[in-house]
């Protein structure tokens, strides 16, 4: 294996890419605050683009690298409304744990 002008081979971008993912989504699974469950989201995006960005280098195209510019557009307007949840039931004085904000009231 050589390191030369091309890095590393795919399957090393696909290995990174998974670790994210798998540690996005224990965050996701095994914590109660909304910031961390929003954090982990952010991981697993991260992981999910760094996949299309590999197999786009792969492939020798750029589609996977458009799609993942427009993943991360997505991925910070789900940030924006998602803290503004945040900050709106902390001012309220609410319990911030996510077991407990399952069900809607008005």
């Amino acid at each position: 294996m050589t390191l030369g002008i091309l890095g590393p081979e795919v399957s090393w971008y696909l290995a990174v890419a998974a670790f994210l993912f798998a540690t996005g989504a224990l965050g996701v699974l095994l914590r109660r605050s909304p910031l961390i469950v929003l954090l982990s989201l952010e991981i697993m995006l991260n992981g999910a683009n760094l996949a299309l960005i590999a197999f786009a280098r792969h492939q020798g195209n750029g589609a996977g690298q458009i799609f993942a510019l427009a993943v991360m557009a997505v991925a910070a307007s789900e940030v924006v409304v998602g803290l503004g949840l945040i900050v709106a039931i902390s001012r309220r004085n609410l319990d911030l744990d996510v077991d407990k904000l399952r069900t809607l009231r008005g």
